[in-house]
């Protein structure tokens, strides 16, 4: 089984003569305990183009110390990563694998750095000997595998112990820096290591629209398709690690990405693009199926819980559990499943390609102002079309569906303007701040719609049984009132997006 560890260290560039200053006078440290040298070998993997440590991830297998294994970093911030562990093998455990499909694909990873350290250990602790920070200087001989070039260097980590304070680790980079110990420009021992046995770097061409990203409207459009094509490739392992909010935040980078090939189809050839958007709805689809009944039940739990324990009658909460688990039921093997998909990954590959070579149309070398701001327009209309549509119906089934297709038609503009804001400026921020607006009460109606559909469900299934449908019954007149209230905000919200001096800085 893969386990997880927060790993918070600070790395300092040292010698062979370097010696370490008396940390024990670092505020908070009470003294320093020397822990003896220990011998590590650790060989990194990574596919023959490097695309692990082109986006700052390090797996290698390593023998000797307490935590010989397999380890998986994946960077959080500056100075910090989650270390994901699994027990030493011969092969790389599944656990793992998984975890840098997006990133490998298809490929397999190879040896491509060998690390051989001397590790001199000491543990700093506060007055009741609790582990603050553990300082290692490593000596390390670094070899390029299979037959490449190798290099030398002594490091120092100071590494902060498990719910130790973060503050320690400035108390100690104070001394070494009064010792005239400077940070290292390393990010990791990997890193340097490939770099310092790196072959000289060929001349790359320019990119596809010989421009700027921001020179072209090819080029502004690419650099936001290709920053919600990285999200997707990010996101896949957080997914798979149930990160809070990662299926969300992956579900909205495919839905961006959609609305990109819809909105700027001037730009990018949708015969091109068309087929990916398919795919990547069904990724969101796949997605949503879990974070949609997850969304659902909390919203019907906390309406629940609102309550008055008077009015709760028969055994809600249990036919509540019941329902969610039938719902639900799967949910997580389901996208665990599409993730592991042949689909996924050939969706992964497609939107390489489409990078690496844009079906890019006539408006692509054009300045990217009038072309964004005529697209973003052009979703605004779009979505004028169906606000009005909705607004003109009576309350019901039919102006429920209308009220759905403007959200959708909401977030799209919306979406549309995000994309454009480099290019545009205040104007298409401000613009994007009042489509999100309107997708917000929108959005909250929409609830209200599949909220009343699951109690009506809820309560008719509680009636079977041969229990109350009462509190069913008023929850559903709750979800009926926030219904009539989103409709009742719309107009209002919707004017203020309306409004003619909100489109005209954008009109070119």
């Amino acid at each position: 089984m893969a386990e997880t560890k927060r790993e918070i260290e600070r790395k300092y560039e040292a010698t062979a003569r370097t010696k370490l200053p008396d940390l024990a006078r670092a505020a908070g440290v009470a003294s320093v305990v020397d822990r003896g040298v220990t011998e590590l070998d650790a060989v990194y993997y990574d596919t023959p183009g490097l695309r692990l440590a082109a986006d700052s991830l390090t797996l290698r297998r390593r023998t000797g110390g307490e935590d010989e294994g397999w380890h998986l970093k994946f960077p959080v911030a500056s100075g910090i990563r989650d270390e994901i562990r699994a027990p030493l093998s011969e092969t790389l455990p599944k656990a793992l694998a998984g975890l840098i499909r997006s990133r490998t694909r298809a490929e397999d990873v190879v040896p491509v750095v060998r690390l051989r350290s001397s590790r001199s250990v000491r543990h700093l602790v506060d007055e009741t000997g609790a582990l603050l920070a553990e300082v290692s200087v490593d000596t390390v001989h670094a070899e390029r595998l299979p037959e490449g070039p190798d290099t030398s260097w002594t490091e120092i980590e100071v590494e902060l112990a498990d719910d130790a304070d973060p503050e320690i680790l400035d108390a100690v980079e104070k001394r070494l820096k009064k010792a005239g110990i400077a940070a290292s420009t390393s990010a990791s021992k990997v890193a340097r290591a490939l770099a310092e046995t790196a072959e000289p770097a060929p001349d790359v061409a320019d990119e596809p629209d010989g421009s700027p990203e921001n020179a072209t409207a090819g080029g502004r459009v690419l650099a936001y398709v290709r920053e919600q094509v990285d999200a997707i490739v990010a996101l896949d392992p957080a997914v798979r690690r149930d990160l809070p909010d990662s299926v969300h935040q992956m579900r909205v980078a495919c839905r961006r990405l959609r609305s990109a090939f819809k909105s700027y189809r001037k730009v990018l050839d949708r015969a091109a693009t068309d087929p990916i958007g398919d795919e990547l709805k069904w990724l969101a689809g796949e997605l949503g199926f879990a974070r949609d009944q997850e969304v659902l039940t909390e919203r019907l739990r906390t309406r629940l819980d609102a309550i008055p324990r008077t009015l709760v009658l028969g055994p809600v909460r249990a036919r509540l559990r019941v329902w969610n688990a039938a719902h639900g039921g799967g949910a997580r093997r389901r996208t665990l499943a599409a993730l592991d998909s042949a689909r996924h990954l050939a969706l992964l590959d497609a939107l390489d390609a489409l990078l690496a070579d844009p079906p890019l149309l006539k408006a692509a070398p054009d300045t990217p102002a009038p072309v964004l701001a005529a697209a973003v327009l052009k979703d605004y209309d779009r979505l004028a079309t169906r606000a009005g549509h909705a607004l003109a119906l009576p309350a019901g089934h039919d102006r429920d569906l209308a009220m759905h297709e403007a959200r959708k038609a909401a977030k799209r503009a919306r979406y549309a303007a995000e994309a454009a804001t480099p290019t545009l400026g205040k104007p298409a921020e401000r613009f994007a701040k009042r489509m999100k607006a309107v997708q917000t009460v929108l959005g909250e109606h929409q609830d209200s719609v599949v909220a009343r559909e699951a109690l009506r469900d809820l309560g008719i299934q509680a009636h079977a049984a041969g229990e109350s449908a009462f509190t069913w019954g008023l929850l559903h007149g709750q979800e009926e009132a926030a219904g009539a209230a989103g409709e009742r905000a719309f107009p209002e919200v919707w004017a203020k997006a309306s409004a003619p001096e909100l489109r005209a800085p954008l009109t070119h």
